[in-house]
């Protein structure tokens, strides 16, 4: 059961998840820029932080059914696989990629701005919290 400690960061640490998770997408976009036929794709950041304050995160990955003792075990199934969604593509490419690394750095560098700015608010809960427990 959370305490009210728990649910004064609950809402700032599940958009840290999403930021982070954004993050790696963007830098999968940079790191794929010379693929073939790669789609470059975004994480929508109000409908996975719906999704993870929802309480889906909560609940886990969904277990697929094992017939066999066999059969391998189902990973890398991501909670904001419904917010990830493609870019639309801002100028043709021959090969077929669709990553655009203008877009890609300012998103980048975006994100990184506001992923710092949830960490800082975070630890300035975490020090009020702390203060109120001391008693000052």
């Amino acid at each position: 059961m959370p305490t009210p400690l728990d649910r004064l960061i609950d809402l700032p640490q599940a958009a840290l998840g999403v930021r982070a998770a954004r993050q790696q997408q963007l830098a999968s976009n940079i790191a794929n820029a010379d693929t073939p036929h790669y789609k470059a794709r975004d994480i929508e950041f109000k409908e996975a932080l719906q999704t993870a304050v929802g309480g889906s995160m909560a609940r886990g990955p969904v277990e697929l059914a094992r017939t066999s003792s066999r059969h391998l075990e189902a990973r890398g199934s991501s909670a904001f696989d419904s917010a990830t969604k493609y870019r639309t593509e801002t100028q043709s490419s021959v090969d077929g990629n669709t990553v655009d690394m203008d877009v890609e750095r300012a998103a980048f560098a975006e994100n990184t701005v506001q992923y710092e700015a949830l960490i800082t608010f975070i630890n300035g809960r975490l020090r009020t919290m702390q203060q109120a427990i001391q008693g000052q």
